[in-house]
């Protein structure tokens, strides 16, 4: 049984538990990305395979760097679907006021094993990044991969939770930059020294990056994202040993985003709007 009932359940940092968004906020939050999605035009498959209602747990893949496309998520899932996500957000996030506060108005929360399965245990709609940080921060041989080594916590509260799984599939991002350095490079040490100093591990040194020329502006790359089948945990609810249950349920769960993204590549291969220029291309009457 979940651990969290709706009633006892408590958020952390003074999380509010039931969020709601009116049309005002729901603008606000469309108007604050309307340029990164006019710069990105992203497109969207599958978002009907997200329960309606009831408790859902969403599994991404991280991109580079991670939190560049996930805003484009949320709003168009709650505009088709009629569900707010509810994210997990990193420790560093949550520990700055000003943005904790922000977080915690459109619905994400710290992310942690009771936030999540207190959220899971009212029905929410919740999405998790197992990969994490690590995942985000990518070395220059890691396009598009997922760092899950494991990482089970996620599956386990599927289980307990009974919540269904959906694999969600996200690329553009490691197209969108290069990697010029990355946090393994000599030249990152002074970083690495900082990112340690700062309490926190030296595989997360984030990489020297380069869109535009030699910017950090994202070249126009076009967003794709893929929502699969949901996966049903029960099967696994019975299991002897829970640990070997949910690590076998994260490797069904693996292989389901791995096949949305191939999905996704094999969408973007073919799609002549990639590119700002191919978009422009398309537009014009000749």
């Amino acid at each position: 049984m979940p651990e969290s009932s709706p009633t006892a359940a408590v958020l952390t940092d003074g999380a509010p538990l039931e969020v709601r968004l009116d049309e005002t906020d729901i603008r606000l939050i469309e108007a604050l990305f309307a340029p990164l999605r006019a710069w990105t035009s992203p497109r969207f498959y599958g978002l009907d395979n997200i329960p309606a209602d009831g408790p859902v747990l969403l599994v991404g893949n991280h991109n580079l760097m991670g939190g560049i496309d996930a805003p484009l998520l949320m709003p168009e899932v709650l505009r088709r679907r009629g569900r707010l996500i509810r994210g997990l957000a990193e420790n560093v996030l949550i520990a700055v006021p000003g943005l904790r506060h922000f977080l915690h108005y459109y619905g994400a929360v710290r992310g942690n094993r009771n936030n999540c399965m207190a959220l899971l245990a009212r029905g929410e709609a919740v999405i998790v990044f197992p990969g994490g940080g690590r995942e985000a921060v990518r070395r220059k041989n890691e396009k598009y991969l997922l760092k899950w080594e494991g990482r089970t916590g996620f599956a386990r509260m599927a289980i307990e939770a009974g919540a269904p799984i959906v694999p969600v599939a996200m690329i553009g991002v490691d197209d969108a930059f290069d990697i010029v350095f990355d946090g393994d490079h000599p030249v990152m040490r002074p970083l690495r020294w900082t990112v340690e100093a700062l309490g926190l591990k030296r595989d997360l040194t984030p990489p020297l990056l380069r869109g535009v020329g030699p910017t950090l502006i994202p070249r126009p790359e076009r967003f794709y994202f893929s929502a699969g089948a949901p996966i049903d945990p029960a099967p696994w609810r019975d299991a002897d040993d829970l640990d070997t249950a949910a690590a076998d349920l994260r490797d069904v769960v693996r292989k389901a985003l791995e096949e949305e993204l191939k999905f996704l590549f094999a969408e973007r291969d073919r799609d002549s709007g990639r590119t700002l220029v191919g978009r422009v291309r398309g537009l014009l009457p000749f």
